[in-house]
């Protein structure tokens, strides 16, 4: 018995991890596209839900979808309603993943495995080997499958589990709240529900326990983004409580169902565990289809009753935090670098928040946030002080040539968030001015290629964030290719926008001067962001001296 439940316990622990181990390939890969999917989910509420079920399905996680949104609700790049519909499209397609899965697709595991490791092993680019990594990631979940059936399948004829079902038969909440709790602690309700499913299919478990277990599952699901969100942004905090409304309150009120109208199973065509996938699916399915029309009701119910945590006394940790730049550190080069760094990512943290309400602040003219952000520039300024006057005063004499190459690098990448800071404020800021003061809009296509291209500034930002730190040449070199890219998204909304100007848009020619104006403020931000990247891929002999072509 002990080596069977060690068997169980390795094959969820294989599961947990390989279900984690393709999110977080999805997220590498391809974080820049899954945002801008983010960025056009404003459009319409079957547009949010259609990219939040894409958007669970390619990470296989709701969770990490949750995540997401929950960041562009902080910035205010999303509204309430629009990120509680793309919280219920990402539950369909999380149940849609976890069904896909049950299926019997062990003949597919050896090549994945074989197909993964090459790409990995193999690869060249970072894609490359995130596609490895992902595919690897599948594998492990079938074997993973494989192990928990082969695991189980010496229970089927025990007593002590035959005791626990009859009990369980009994009381159905025990059920739920077990899953429920299981699920949250988890952080998976993927890897729940398939291990339910494995169980029904087993002939472990029968249909109103696996529904019930199924259901607790979702409750759990829900409660990760709400405990995710406990300590975030106010805007996000209410996404989360809209979900857990919808989806949550949806799983009681059939458990209530299930107890007083017992579903008769036994004459369907297909076992316990396909019966429990099915009801997976429909459930969430219905709550989109019930939770639709209702998302901008719940929304403004959220806004009225989850309130800004704030009180009179509160404490600002930013001012009560350890300060990083000390001057005990100055007898210890690589101590001193790693205390500039850690203030560089302070400021970088502040530049982002400056950067990411920006296209909101374009549509409502709100000046409190415009007070914000300026109020944030000055802070800014004062870190670029402070860290080129630490790394001034270290002592150069005893530095060898990495550590030296390292103070250049973060002096620079300060200035260069410094400037960014400049242009947020004194740029993109006075053009939104600009734009409430006289009354402008932009065209939809014009407004759709700045919303992109700001999302993906946004994206690459990140992306320098963790060059800063790694100092790695795989990224860096994704970032310089980022750049390139910027440049291309650059001229064809230039383009696109001399074409409408020719094709006679009134609202193009009104707005024309913004459009052009907030399209290089967004690229000079963006080339700031990516000066990192060359001097990593410069010490590491990968980058040309010149770009020019010799002449014969």
């Amino acid at each position: 018995m002990y080596f069977i439940a060690v068997h169980l316990v390795a094959a969820i622990v294989l599961l947990l991890w390989a279900v984690r181990m393709v999110r977080t390939a999805v997220e590498r890969a391809y974080s820049a596209q899954l945002k801008r999917m983010l960025g056009h989910a404003e459009r319409s509420r079957l547009g949010a839900a259609a990219v939040g079920t894409a958007m669970a399905i390619a990470l296989q996680s709701s969770t990490a979808v949750a995540a997401l949104a929950s960041s562009f609700a902080a910035g205010g790049l999303m509204s309430g309603a629009t990120g509680l519909t793309l919280m219920l499209g990402a539950y369909l397609g999380s149940a849609m993943v976890a069904s896909i899965l049950s299926f019997d697709l062990s003949l597919l595991t050896p090549p994945l495995i074989i197909a993964g490791g090459v790409l990995f092993l193999r690869g060249t680019s970072r894609q490359t080997k995130q596609l490895g990594r992902m595919v690897l990631g599948i594998a492990f979940v079938l074997l993973s499958l494989e192990m928990v059936g082969e695991a189980t399948a010496p229970w089927r004829d025990s007593n002590l589990l035959g005791s626990v079902i009859t009990y369980l038969q009994g009381d159905l909440w025990t059920s739920f709240l077990a899953a429920a709790a299981i699920t949250w602690m988890s952080y998976s309700s993927v890897a729940s529900v398939l291990v339910i499913i494995t169980f029904g299919a087993a002939g472990l478990v029968p249909f109103p326990v696996a529904a019930a277990f199924v259901l607790g599952a979702n409750l759990g699901g829900t409660m990760i983004a709400w405990s995710m969100t406990r300590g975030a942004d106010v805007r996000a905090r209410r996404i989360a409580a809209g979900a857990l409304v919808f989806r949550g309150g949806a799983a009681i009120l059939c458990l209530l169902l299930l107890q007083f109208v017992p579903l008769r199973t036994e004459a369907l065509p297909f076992g316990v565990g396909v019966q429990a996938s099915l009801l997976h699916i429909v459930f969430n399915f219905a709550v989109l289809l019930v939770g639709l029309p209702l998302t901008g009701l719940v929304a403004r119910l959220t806004d009225r009753f989850v309130a800004e945590q704030v009180s009179e006394g509160e404490l600002n940790v930013a001012r009560l935090r350890t300060p990083a730049l000390l001057p005990s550190a100055y007898g210890n080069a690589d101590a001193a670098l790693a205390s500039a760094t850690r203030e560089l990512l302070r400021m970088s943290e502040m530049v982002e928040v400056m950067l990411q309400p920006v296209m909101a602040i374009f549509q409502s003219g709100d000046k409190a946030a415009i007070r914000r952000i300026k109020a944030l520039e000055a802070e800014v300024d004062q870190a670029n002080r402070e860290i080129k006057l630490f790394l001034t005063r270290l002592d150069w004499k005893d530095m060898d040539a990495q550590q030296t190459r390292r103070v250049s690098d973060l002096t620079n990448f300060a200035i260069s968030l410094e400037q960014a800071g400049d242009v947020i404020s004194k740029q993109l800021l006075r053009l939104a001015e600009n734009k409430m003061e006289r009354r402008l809009t932009f065209s939809p296509q014009g407004w759709e290629e700045l919303t992109d291209l700001h999302s993906r500034v946004l994206a690459n930002m990140q992306l320098a964030f963790n060059v800063l730190v790694s100092e790695d040449v795989e990224s860096a070199r994704q970032l310089i290719a980022e750049k390139d890219e910027i440049g291309i998204l650059e001229r064809r909304s230039m383009d696109q926008h001399f074409g409408r100007l020719r094709g006679g848009n009134s609202t193009s020619i009104e707005s024309s001067d913004l459009h052009l104006e907030t399209i290089h403020a967004l690229r000079r931000i963006n080339s700031l962001m990516t000066g990192i990247a060359y001097s990593i891929l410069s010490d590491s002999g990968e980058l040309l001296s010149s770009r020019l072509v010799q002449s014969n």
